[in-house]
């Protein structure tokens, strides 16, 4: 671990290691990596494109290993640290729009009330399948969204989908495709 200085007493900028955990710094005055993501813009994004409150990340830390791929853990742990997992995917952001993860979706996507596209039974059965689909009565907005479908009476998130020009493309990775004719 380097402590930020070169040999001639000047310093260098830190950078990510992709071997490592780093906590996300709270803000962006508190960054010390360039272009990683904050804290506060990770829960600001979640409540800003998905309607999920802020509160519902009291309790988690948030964590980055390697660039941009960004973990949720509930409760604390040393920060940096050298271990294979902690907690959760739950985002990518080294990329032009930021991508939630279908395990975060998954998780936490029943406190969504924005950028939920909910399916029939049918369209349902596609996505979860990893089909796109034409689906042209979404009005909001384009770009990555939580697909969900109501079971026993209770909204259950599916996974994340693209929606663009009248399309929804399924996110969910091939390991996680489902068929579900039964």
């Amino acid at each position: 671990m380097s402590d930020g200085r070169d040999g001639d007493g000047g310093s260098e900028p830190e950078t990510n290691d992709g071997q490592r955990f780093d906590r996300l710094p709270a803000t962006a005055a508190e960054r010390t990596v360039e272009g990683r993501a904050t804290r506060e813009a990770v829960v600001d994004y979640f409540e800003d494109r998905f309607g999920i409150p802020t509160e519902t990340f009291d309790g988690y830390t948030f964590w980055e290993k390697g660039a941009g791929k960004i973990w949720i853990y509930g409760g604390a742990a040393p920060s940096p640290i050298e271990i294979e997992a902690i907690g959760m995917t739950c985002l990518r952001t080294r990329q032009e729009h930021w991508k939630p993860t279908t395990d975060f979706v998954q998780r936490f996507g029943r406190a969504a009330t924005e950028c939920v596209i909910d399916l029939e039974r049918e369209e349902a059965r596609r996505f979860a399948a990893g089909e796109d689909q034409e689906l042209e009565r979404w009005d909001g907005d384009w770009g990555y969204l939580i697909a969900a479908h109501e079971i026993a009476g209770e909204r259950e998130p599916l996974g994340v989908g693209l929606y663009v020009h009248g399309e929804l493309r399924s996110m969910v990775p091939k390991g996680r495709q489902r068929d579900l004719e039964a």
